[in-house]
């Protein structure tokens, strides 16, 4: 189907969604968080055939946030409510990406701020271009990060660092980010999109399954309990365990081959 704000296509189970707003630097608007809902929906289906989900951004940059010159944040006056763009937009898009059931990689390419880099952070592995950076400026207007960042970041790279972060407004590198933990890979920026393609195509062969219920378990072990943790990993693995792909995964052990997983 079309769309007006993103590309997306799949090719050997790789889905790639690309923000396709370059001439904002991918700035979102609700129209893109309704295309970016519109995929996620043909991936929760089953009928896409994706796999893994790749997301980056066209052209100089990944996202810039929230487009400041949309009516419902350019208007001023006491009553305005701009949490309930986060409760009926930014949120349910969020919430369904941490849930997805496929992995998730984004390959982020120039600046990813604010909500933007909510966004590239929500990727399971993520692959910045070294002249990446990633910003929460919300400070410089008044505003307080959104979009999971301040439960997300502190979780990567401490308190310290994400306090210092979003209330000096500062951009960091993407070697910084890799230092800190924040991302997991930087490449020269022509060899971006390679790198994150074999990473993706890599997933995409994999045991889906599994691969859903290792980001399921990782998302819930900073709420849980060890022992809820452990109560978890067992129910998981009884799942896992009921697989084609466990079946594949122990006969090519056995057999000294290469597994064919085929993500049921």
């Amino acid at each position: 189907m079309p769309y007006d704000t993103i590309t997306f296509e799949v090719s050997d189970s790789v889905g790639l969604l690309t923000l396709n707003r370059p001439d904002s630097l991918n700035a979102i608007n609700w129209p893109l968080l309704d295309d970016i809902g519109a995929v996620l929906s043909l991936i929760e289906g089953g009928e896409s055939g994706v796999r893994c989900l790749l997301l980056t951004g066209a052209g100089r940059g990944f996202c810039s946030g929230a487009d400041l010159s949309r009516d419902d944040l350019s208007a001023v006056g006491p009553d305005r409510d701009i949490g309930l763009t986060l409760e009926q937009k930014y949120n349910p898009v969020f919430k369904r990406l941490r849930a997805l059931p496929v992995p998730l990689v984004t390959a982020v390419n120039g600046a990813a701020a604010g909500a933007g880099m909510s966004l590239a952070l929500a990727g399971d592995i993520v692959i910045a271009a070294r002249s990446a950076y990633f910003l929460q400026a919300f400070v410089n207007i008044g505003l307080i990060p959104d979009a999971g960042s301040t439960y997300v970041v502190p979780r990567l790279v401490g308190k310290a660092r994400a306090l210092a972060m979003m209330m000096l407004g500062e951009k960091v590198p993407a070697e910084l980010a890799r230092d800190w933990g924040m991302i997991y890979e930087v490449t020269e920026d022509d060899a971006l999109m390679d790198r994150a393609r074999q990473i993706a195509s890599s997933l995409a062969a994999g045991p889906t399954v599994a691969l859903g219920h290792i980001r399921t378990l990782i998302n819930a072990s900073s709420g849980n309990s060890y022992a809820d943790q452990l109560d978890l990993e067992r129910a998981m693995q009884k799942a896992a365990g009921r697989t084609e792909d466990f079946v594949e995964g122990v006969s090519a052990f056995a057999q000294k081959r290469k597994a064919e997983f085929k993500g049921r």
